[in-house]
C-alpha cells in the first residue's frame, strides 16, 4: 500500500494536540483470570495525569466493564446475549469506575463516569447535553471516562465496539488528536502469521483506499473490536479533523512518547483541521434554521475583527430554531454577513438580544455562553 513520507514531520506535530480522546480496550485492562488488572490502569492513568498537567486536555474511552463483569460472575467467555452483557456490564462498571478513581486521585487529577449510547449522541438535545457537560468537565482539569452504557442499550443502538465510540467521541468534542491503545503495535503491511518480515506503516491518510486492504484479527475472548473497526474509527475521526494513531498499549510511557512525536503506531491522518473540518460543514448548510439582524458595530466586529456574535448586537430574530442549529446573521439592509451554530434558541435569543451577557441569567432560564454564535462556530460568508 501507499505510505506517506511525513510521518515524522506530522508527528512532531502532535505536541501540539490540546484536546486528545485516548480508547484502552478490554485486552489492556484485565485478563480472564484477574478482571481489571489495576497495575495496568495506575500506569496509564499517570500518564494521562502527567498529560493534564502539562495543560492537555484528555478524555479517556476505556472498555473493560464486561470483562470485569464476567469475572466477578464466574464467565470464562464474553456472552453473546444482550441481557447477559447487561447484567455483566453492571456488576464490571463498579470496579471500573472504583479503579479509575482510586487510579487518578493518586495523582490529584479529578475523574467522572459518562456512560453514553449511540441514542444520545443522535438525538440533537442530548448531543449537546453530552458536549456541554462533557467541556465543563475538562475545562475544570477532570478526565471523563467514558464507556458504552452496555446495561441499557439494546441491540439496536448498540455502538458495537469502543474505537466507534472513541471516534465519535472526538467527533462530538472536536478533538485534536485520537490514540488507540491495542495489543498489536499499529497497523502492519501483511497478516504477520503468514509474513515473518510484516512492517510496520508509520504513517497513511486516514481515506487512504488501501487501508481496507489492511489483515484484521479478532478481539480476543473478551472484547469486540478488530483492526477494521480501527481503521474505521480513525476514518470516522478524520471526519472532524481529528488524526488518530494506532499504538500498542504494552509500551512503557505509550500515551507521553506518542504526543513526544516518538514514531510509534499508525498515524492516520486527517486532510483538514478540527476547526476547519467544524467551519466546512458550517458553511455547507444551505438550508439555515433562521436568521439574526445584527446592527452595524457587530457587523464591522465579525467582518474585521473575526469575533463572536453578542446578544447586544442583535436586532431581530427570523425564524424558529434550537440551540445548536445553524443561523445565518444579516445585516440591516439585509446582506448576508455569516453563519454559524446558535448556541440558544430563537425564543431565548429573542429575550436577551440588545443585552450584556450579565444579565443574561435575569430574562432566561438557562445561560449556557456568553456569546449567541462563538467565533469557532461561525464562517463569514458573501451573498451570492
Amino acid at each position: 500500500m501507499s505510505v506517506t513520507n511525513a510521518g515524522l514531520t506530522n508527528r512532531s506535530a502532535l505536541a501540539n494536540a490540546q484536546r486528545v480522546v485516548v480508547k484502552i480496550g478490554s485486552s489492556l485492562l484485565t485478563s480472564q483470570a484477574a478482571g481489571i488488572e489495576h497495575e495496568k490502569i495506575n500506569s496509564y492513568c499517570a500518564q494521562i495525569s502527567a498529560l493534564v498537567a502539562s495543560g492537555k486536555e484528555v478524555i479517556l474511552v476505556s472498555s473493560g466493564a464486561v470483562a470485569e463483569g464476567c469475572k466477578r460472575l464466574g464467565w470464562s467467555q464474553r456472552p453473546t446475549l444482550i441481557h447477559q452483557l447487561q447484567a455483566a456490564a453492571a456488576v464490571g462498571q463498579m470496579g471500573l469506575v472504583q479503579a479509575y478513581e482510586d487510579a487518578l486521585s493518586k495523582f490529584a487529577c479529578g475523574t467522572a463516569i459518562v456512560m453514553l449510547t449511540h441514542d444520545d449522541l443522535a438525538d440533537r438535545q442530548r448531543y449537546l447535553n453530552a458536549r456541554g457537560t462533557l467541556n465543563t468537565l475538562v475545562s475544570m482539569g477532570v478526565v471523563p471516562v467514558i464507556n458504552e452504557n452496555d446495561t441499557v442499550a439494546t441491540d439496536e443502538i448498540r455502538f458495537g465496539d469502543n474505537d466507534t465510540l472513541a471516534a465519535l467521541v472526538a467527533n462530538l468534542l472536536e478533538a485534536d488528536l485520537l490514540i488507540i491503545l491495542t495489543d498489536v503495535e499499529g497497523l502492519l503491511d501483511s497478516d504477520p502469521r503468514k509474513n515473518t518480515n510484516a512492517k510496520r506503516i508509520s504513517t497513511a491518510v486516514a481515506t487512504d483506499p488501501s487501508l481496507d486492504t489492511m489483515p484484521g484479527e479478532g478481539a480476543g475472548v473478551l472484547g469486540r473490536g478488530g483492526m477494521v473497526t480501527k481503521i474505521r474509527a480513525g476514518r470516522l475521526a478524520a471526519r472532524s479533523g481529528a488524526d488518530t494513531i494506532i499504538a500498542s498499549g504494552h509500551e512503557a510511557d505509550v500515551l507521553t512518547r506518542v504526543l513526544g512525536g516518538e514514531d510509534m503506531g499508525t498515524l492516520l491522518t486527517a486532510e483538514i483541521s478540527p476547526l476547519n473540518a467544524r467551519k466546512r460543514w458550517i458553511a455547507g448548510h444551505l438550508r439555515a434554521k433562521g436568521s439574526l439582524s445584527v446592527d452595524a458595530g457587530a457587523v464591522s466586529a465579525l467582518r474585521d475583527r473575526g469575533v463572536s456574535l453578542l446578544a447586544a448586537g442583535i436586532i431581530q430574530v427570523q425564524g424558529d430554531f434550537l440551540r445548536g442549529d445553524v443561523v445565518r446573521c444579516v445585516s440591516e439592509q439585509g446582506t448576508l454577513i455569516a453563519q454559524g451554530l446558535s448556541n440558544y434558541s430563537s425564543a431565548e435569543i429573542d429575550k436577551i438580544k440588545g443585552l450584556n451577557s450579565d444579565v443574561f441569567a435575569q430574562v432566561i432560564e438557562h445561560v449556557v455562553e456568553p456569546e449567541v454564535l462563538h467565533r469557532d462556530n461561525l464562517v463569514l460568508l458573501e451573498e451570492t
